[in-house]
């Protein structure tokens, strides 16, 4: 599996961006069935930094209603990524 196949997109949520002030971590959403040695291979081959620590977790499908229309939103798989000291990654660097 390629790297930019691992990793789909990062998680922008105000709980992540907090983490990535505090404590240098990042947030992903990654493809079922990956672990965190190709987790980790991944990030460090696409933005060239050190990966410390990986953490991954599966959420869970919600089902979502409006009115009488019930539907379900998807479950995804998700890795939180610690970098080592002295590296970041910039999610919004549009250059």
């Amino acid at each position: 599996m390629a790297a930019r196949d691992i990793i789909i997109r990062p998680i922008v949520t105000e709980k992540t961006m907090l983490l990535q002030e505090q404590d240098n971590k990042v947030t992903f959403e990654v493809a079922k069935g990956v672990n965190k040695t190709a987790v980790k291979q991944a990030v460090e081959e696409i933005f060239n930094v050190k990966v410390e620590k990986v953490n991954i977790s599966n959420t869970a499908s919600k089902k979502r209603r409006v009115g009488r229309y019930v539907g379900t939103i998807g479950g995804y798989r998700k890795a939180v990524v610690k970098l080592a000291e002295g590296y970041s990654i910039d999610l919004y660097d549009k250059d």
